[in-house]
């Protein structure tokens, strides 16, 4: 269904920069409606074009802003006749359209490289396989609570493109996924952080990791001397990286122990971050956030704070009254002295490792949903040693127990939150926890990964 909107200027509609048939915007979510409000505010003839349904709200700012769309199907002639196209990040380069378009010679962008155009704020940029939503708050949190002028942006929070649009900020914190570097060519980090690079998405990278290693170490193209690069040295796969790309800009890396190289480490219970004008410290009992994992989120976050020359009292404050990711190792409740926590946002394999990691009791464990190329091995310890009930929440599971079955004492299928929560339940034994880390993308049962959480949020309260 196509929607002519009206035109709300007196004048012609503006023509393009790039040229007469202006920009498409492939879908119509989140970052498509901001880069589509941008390129109008920037005087480009727009087109957004959406092979599904539009939410109702993204449907009404499109027509009050005077954007012509589509929705239900694309209009491969109009798309096809773009001077550019910028591209939603769940839509992959292997698509028909997308092959088409390419093939015309038509630039194929992101929405952080089309709205990075548009603004001289200093934009400090996190990704990595784990941790990077976490990160992101965190280090929004810190600026933020420190009086500066930031935003918050890419696959969190409000589009990028549309905070351009509309706002003036001096800084911006924006997660990265893979699927947004993808799209990325003239776009630089000021700073960048690389929380880690384990296998993930590996569906949408013909299965080959060094494929989505790539398109993670893009968040370092463009940088130059005087930007900054934070890193977890015991990664081997980035240092690996490192090595082989020489990145110009001034690296910067965090580790669990001190080895007199790190910028920041933990040593005595305290985290330490050593730049080249001070020494920062606080107790690790006194950080927000607690677990091994959470002590790499609250290093690199404080690296990225001292550069930007944050106080130490600021500092303190804001990474010890910090209030954590939904979704993401999320106490619920405590039933019959039964501790459910949600971790939903864990979709893949090795932030359920983590999860299990930081469990200090028996589990019962929650997993499934839509495989991505998952490889098992790397919770299989975790599992044998701290699992008491495997719970599996998916339509297909057949993958789940051709590696799991006859490691641990109990499995069970369900196939929706409710049967999986009263599942859990019944195997459940006082002192216990019931976590929910899938490993799994949540789209085979669920609209996303919030819905899979709030369904068991919900569950669990109703016990």
């Amino acid at each position: 269904m196509e929607y002519n909107a009206i035109n709300t200027n007196n004048s012609q509609s503006a023509k393009s920069p790039l040229g007469d048939l202006g920009v498409v915007i492939l879908g119509g979510g989140e970052s498509g409606v901001g880069s589509a409000i941008l390129a109008k505010t920037k005087g480009f003839t727009v087109f957004l074009s959406d092979s599904g349904t539009l939410k109702d709200e993204h449907r009404q700012t499109l027509i009050d802003y005077g954007i012509d769309f589509e929705e239900g199907g694309h209009t491969e002639g109009k798309i096809l006749s773009a001077s550019e196209v910028v591209k939603s990040p769940g839509i992959p380069d292997t698509t028909p359209l997308v092959q088409k378009i390419l093939a015309k010679g038509i630039p194929v962008i992101s929405e952080i490289e089309f709205a990075g155009r548009y603004t001289n704020a200093k934009m400090i940029c996190i990704t990595g396989s784990n941790g990077k939503t976490t990160v992101t708050s965190l280090i929004y949190h810190i600026l933020k609570s420190a009086g500066l002028n930031v935003g918050l942006g890419g696959n969190i929070g409000k589009s990028f493109a549309r905070q351009v649009a509309e706002e003036n900020f001096d800084y911006y914190v924006l997660e990265l996924s893979s699927f947004q570097l993808e799209g990325v060519y003239d776009f630089k980090a000021d700073i960048a952080v690389l929380m880690n690079i384990t296998p993930d998405h590996l569906d949408r990278y013909g299965h080959k990791m060094q494929n989505y290693v790539d398109a993670k170490m893009r968040i370092i193209r463009n940088q130059k001397m005087g930007d900054s690069f934070i890193y977890w040295v015991d990664d081997p796969v980035v240092t690996k990286e490192i090595e082989k790309l020489k990145p110009a800009s001034d690296l910067y890396s965090f580790t669990e122990k001190n080895n007199h190289m790190a910028t920041a480490y933990s040593e005595d219970n305290k985290m330490y971050i050593q730049t080249k004008d001070s020494v920062f410290n606080m107790e690790l009992e006194l950080l927000a956030l607690q677990g091994m994992h959470n002590l790499y989120n609250s290093m690199a976050s404080g690296i990225v704070a001292k550069l930007l020359d944050i106080s130490d009292e600021n500092l303190r404050l804001a990474l010890s009254d910090f209030k954590g990711v939904p979704h993401r190792l999320e106490k619920v409740a405590s039933v019959r002295g039964v501790q459910y926590i949600n971790d939903s946002k864990a979709t893949n394999v090795n932030s359920c490792w983590y999860a299990l990691q930081s469990m200090r009791t028996n589990v019962v464990l929650i997993l499934g949903g839509t495989d991505k190329g998952n490889d098992y091995t790397e919770i299989e310890e975790l599992v044998k040693q701290k699992v008491r009930a495997l719970i599996f929440l998916g339509k297909d599971n057949s993958k789940l127990h051709k590696f799991f079955d006859g490691k641990v004492p109990n499995i069970e299928d369900t196939s929706s939150m409710k049967d999986a929560v009263d599942a859990a339940y019944r195997y459940a034994e006082k002192g216990d926890t019931v976590l929910l880390s899938p490993c799994c993308a949540s789209f085979d049962l669920f609209k996303n990964y919030e819905d899979r959480g709030d369904q068991f949020k919900e569950c669990v309260r109703r016990l």
